[in-house]
Order: structure tokens, then sequence, then C-alpha cells
């Protein structure tokens, strides 16, 4: 299982990958959790 580490950055949320590259970013955690599983159901 892929570890991600979320931030909060002025307001929004930043996601970063296990090795600290940046992803992507939401307004809420719960929006980045969303975009999270749709990518990993689109992977498999």
């Amino acid at each position: 299982m892929t570890m991600f580490q979320m931030r909060n950055v002025g307001g929004h949320v930043q996601v970063y990958d296990r090795s600290g590259k940046f992803l992507f970013s939401a307004d809420t955690e719960r929006e980045a959790r969303e975009e999270l599983e749709r990518d990993a159901e689109s992977a498999a």
C-alpha cells in the first residue's frame, strides 16, 4: 500500500507521496481522500 502525507497549508490540503513529491491539492482532507480513492480505483 502506498503511503501519502497530507499537509494543511493556507486553508487547503496538499498531498505528497511517500518520497515527499507533491501530487495535488484539495480544498479539504475529505476531498483529498476521495481523489486518492479515485486514483487507486482507476489504477486497478
